[in-house]
């Protein structure tokens, strides 16, 4: 492992190479579903014990059966592409895959809960979130078909292994193979071990003789490609930035993030285009480590995709979201400023802009309102009918749950029209508090983000 941080401090180029295992990756997670599918593992034993036992073993075509696929990264779009070859029909659950997009890979874009329902084959391919963790469970399984096969290739504990024992032991589950584990290597007590229609590798996902030649021409060209041409490919760290230019351009990657995250939350997860205006001084700084922390942001606030500024804009685009970079040298009364703006697949648009107080980051526009917030910690946005007592009521609603407001921004459109709420709170409120808010009908949206 490599401290990233100190590294950086030192000045030194830290790569890594997103690309090398994906075909190994997507391979073995075929394979696993034909050994499920065929009982191979089960049957080679049986013959390496000296049986013949043709009828225990008989097994089910691929052809004509339903894939679901979790996560349509890379891996997950390989994965699709041998499906379809096989003539499997392809379901797909990803937050930011587009229509477009989907239809481009042949793959039908499902809520999670319906996928699991209709899958023949389910396998994931996502990374180990708060969001991710033990997302098939006792719970989702029993969503799930009868018989249904279980695949994980990508990271241990998105799979309950507790569930997924029990599961396949009442034949719920007709099978499941496992590459990553809750814990590795995988303890030698684990039940999983024990169980026959769970088929288990030791992490060989990247494990092929291509892949490792893959990643070593591909760190091989990245260090010629920087030391020949001072172009940088696959960096953790922002290298391209010297210690002078890294401090200049360092808070700009903090309101960026901040302001990615804030327009992901404030509108729908099926976008087609980001798009982020540099504005003032902002137009003069280097455009492209900030958008990447834009988007870093803006993909993060799902849960369902391992964003980083190494893969973010290949990422966006493998998600069909296009990334748009404007520099406005006339704009808000700022002599700095940032502007993010989210389209969606129907063509309705979010934003959110921010700007320094003070050295600190900090939002002044949400939509086409003027607000003024810290960029930082839970927000509360509440957009309502303007009259009086509504402010008296919001604080009041937050003392009584013991919710203390840090900062408080109003706006309205008019007199009686709609007004707008932004709180800076300190800690998230609770369900029960915003139970109450959505049962006043004069309060029309409600939405808590974190930043």
């Amino acid at each position: 492992n490599v401290d990233v941080d100190y590294a950086t401090t030192k000045g030194i180029v830290v790569m890594n190479t997103p690309a090398g295992n994906t075909i190994s990756t997507a391979e073995l997670t075929f394979s696993m579903m034909m050994a499920l599918a065929r009982n191979i593992p089960q049957a080679h034993l049986s013959m390496k014990g000296g049986k013949w036992d043709r009828k225990k073993y008989a097994g089910t075509e691929l052809s004509g059966k339903t894939l679901g696929i979790c996560g349509m990264g890379r891996i997950g779009g390989q994965v699709a592409r041998r499906a379809i070859a096989f003539g499997m029909r392809v379901l797909a659950y990803d937050p930011f895959l587009s229509l477009s997009k989907a239809r481009e890979l042949q793959v039908e874009l499902l809520e999670l809960d319906e996928l699991m329902e209709r899958s023949d084959f389910i396998t994931v391919h996502m990374p180990l979130t708060d969001q991710t963790r033990d997302m098939i469970n006792a719970e989702s399984i029993a969503r799930m078909k009868d018989g249904v096969f279980l695949v994980n290739c990508a990271r241990g504990g998105i799979i309950n292994e507790t569930d997924i024992v029990a599961a396949v032991q009442s034949g719920k589950v007709g099978g499941c193979a496992l590459d990553v584990y809750e814990t590795e290597p995988c303890p030698e007590d684990s039940p999983l071990r024990t169980e026959p229609n769970i088929v288990m590798t030791p992490h060989l996902g990247a494990s092929t003789k291509e892949a490792q030649e893959s990643v070593g021409i591909e760190v091989a060209e990245a260090i010629t490609d920087f030391l020949v041409n001072g172009a940088v490919r696959n960096a953790v760290n922002m290298p391209s930035l010297d210690a002078k230019a890294y401090e200049t351009v360092k808070p700009y990657l903090d309101l960026g993030e901040k302001l990615g995250k804030l327009v992901a939350q404030l509108g729908s997860q099926r976008n087609k285009q980001l798009k982020i205006t540099y504005g003032g001084k902002a137009a003069e700084v280097p455009a492209d480590p900030v958008t990447r922390f834009v988007i870093k942001g803006f993909l993060e606030s799902a849960g369902g995709n391992e964003a980083n500024q190494v893969n973010v804009r290949a990422m966006a685009s493998s998600l069909g979201i296009m990334v748009e970079e404007v520099k406005a040298h006339e704009g808000p009364d700022y002599a700095e400023w940032m502007h993010v703006e989210a389209t969606a697949e129907d063509g309705s648009l979010v934003s959110a802009a921010g700007t320094f107080f003070g050295g600190q980051s900090r939002i002044v526009r949400i939509n086409d309102r003027n607000v003024e917030a810290a960029a930082e910690g839970v927000l509360f946005l509440m957009n309502n009918v303007d009259k009086p007592g509504m402010v008296g009521y919001i604080g009041s609603l937050m003392g009584e749950h013991q919710v203390n407001i840090a900062n408080m921004s109003l706006n309205r459109d008019e007199e009686g029209g709609e007004a707008l709420m932004l709180l800076n709170l300190d800690h998230a409120p609770p369900a029960a508090l915003l139970d109450n808010v959505a049962q006043d009908s004069e309060i029309t949206n409600v939405k808590v983000i974190s930043l």
